[in-house]
């Protein structure tokens, strides 16, 4: 699947290039996200990087699992489907994820995500960004 080898080039082969330094992404190490089980977390861009101004993030989650009902006080976030499928809720409303798909959830704005029976893969962006 075209989709899931992207998320392995961001993954292992992926990297941040900046004018004075480069930063490969394999050698990020995975995290498990502290509250919600079967869901990993790699920083590919932090907060000290870019002043607090925004973060972006690969985001794993495991077959069936989900990332449950929350809010991220005073930032806007955006998934990008990379590979996997599932269903998002964004403020009420039920949307099908499917890579390609793009979702926006504006400052205090409650979601949910539902991943498929083959999980789901993201490219996380918040602003400003998540600490």
């Amino acid at each position: 699947m075209a989709s899931q080898n992207l998320f392995e080039k961001f993954d292992h082969s992926g990297r941040l290039l900046l004018p004075d330094a480069a930063v490969p992404f394999g050698e990020i190490p995975w995290t498990a996200h502290p509250a919600f089980e079967g869901v990993s977390l790699k920083p590919l861009v932090c907060s000290e990087q870019t002043g607090g101004q925004f973060s972006f993030h690969l985001v794993r989650v495991a077959p069936n699992r989900e990332i449950g009902l929350h809010v991220h006080a005073g930032q806007v976030e955006t998934h990008e489907v990379v590979s996997g499928s599932g269903i998002c809720v964004n403020n009420g409303t039920e949307l099908r994820y499917a890579p390609g798909v793009i979702s926006i959830f504006p400052v205090n704005q409650p979601h949910r995500v539902t991943a498929g029976p083959d999980g789901l893969c993201l490219f996380a962006k918040f602003i400003p960004a998540l600490e």
